[in-house]
């Protein structure tokens, strides 16, 4: 089996990076905190034009997929610019409906996979209670046990770790699908979500590497740049490590996601507690090697701190993802 990507995967990934960089993400992050979405929402339209969203729509609904490997390339990416929005729980809708047998539910997929539509995705059971970016959606979808229904309101916003990552409950709402088949297909939009949430935590794990070791060949201290102090190698060497080993988990689950395998969500459980904590612990490293100036809000480190832990939580703990591990 191979881990490696292919030229095309590569210069997809590149073409992401480029255009992330010069789009100036954390200023649409922290406009997104604080309640305003455009700098977000104009960022999700480049992103539907580049293909990402429709990465997870079938082409018999306008998109291109589904490509889960590809998916965990963009999502990569989108970790390492911290992009914000509900952009997993739109892919994981998409998902979840893909197999759910309602022509509205399925009018809705060419909406996404356009960019059309920011869909949020609750599903009680597996990701709490909350919707991510309840407010800024153009829909909330709820699944509890066999009926999936579409949420009227949403209640006051949550505080998070993270000010960019808006949590709310959704409120009301109307039936759209009931049944065995609407279980099934949360079962796999929470898979769905896991594998993207781990690709985002692995590019968020990247970005804070990278950005802390390039602050260590500038710090100094005793006149000699603190980069070259043993402990400081050896603790950017086990980060490194640590996001390195996640990597090929993450393409296995991906790639046994898309072949439809038994032990896709085994593998997907894998990459998720894997790169989760391997960006929480990059996190960490970066908070301790910037000193002081790593816990101030104005420097964008902050912006990719605050992701680690709720991206390491969110559609699968990492207590949970071992149980789902040591089961198979």
């Amino acid at each position: 089996m191979r881990f490696l990507l292919d030229d095309e995967q590569r210069e997809f990934a590149r073409s992401l990076d480029s255009m992330l960089t010069a789009a100036d993400t954390p200023a649409a992050v922290r406009a997104w905190a604080a309640g305003d979405t455009a700098p977000g929402r104009a960022l999700w339209a480049r992103l539907a034009e580049a293909g990402v969203l429709a990465l997870a729509v079938p082409e018999r609904h306008d998109g291109l997929g589904p490509l889960p490997l590809e998916l965990v390339v963009a999502f990569t990416e989108l970790g390492r610019h911290a992009v914000p929005g509900p952009l997993v729980e739109t892919v994981a809708a998409a998902a979840l409906l893909d197999r759910v047998d309602d022509p509205t539910a399925a009018a809705r997929l060419p909406q996404i996979a356009s960019g059309k539509a920011v869909v949020s995705l609750c599903v009680p059971a597996v990701g709490g209670p909350y919707a991510l970016d309840a407010d800024a959606a153009d829909a909330v979808l709820v699944v509890e046990g066999d009926t999936l229904r579409l949420a009227e309101t949403a209640g006051p916003v949550q505080p998070s770790a993270d000010p960019a990552r808006r949590l709310a409950r959704p409120l009301g709402g109307t039936v759209l699908a009931r049944g065995p088949e609407v279980a099934a297909a949360a079962a796999h939009a929470a898979e769905v979500a896991a594998l993207a949430t781990a690709a985002q935590s692995l590019g968020v794990g990247r970005a804070l590497l990278d950005r802390t070791v390039e602050y260590v060949k500038q710090r100094t201290q005793f006149g000699v740049a603190i980069g070259s102090f043993q402990a400081v190698k050896h603790r950017l060497a086990d980060t490194l490590l640590a996001l390195e080993f996640a990597r090929p988990l993450l393409h296995s689950a991906a790639l046994a996601l898309a072949e439809g395998a038994a032990h896709a969500s085994a593998e997907i459980a894998a990459a998720k507690v894997t790169a989760g904590e391997a960006a929480y612990a990059a996190a960490r490293t970066a908070l301790q090697l910037h000193g002081a100036v790593g816990y101030t809000e104005e420097l964008d480190l902050a912006l990719w701190i605050r992701k680690a832990r709720p991206l390491r939580d969110a559609w699968g703990t990492p207590a949970a993802c071992r149980a789902r591990v040591l089961a198979s």
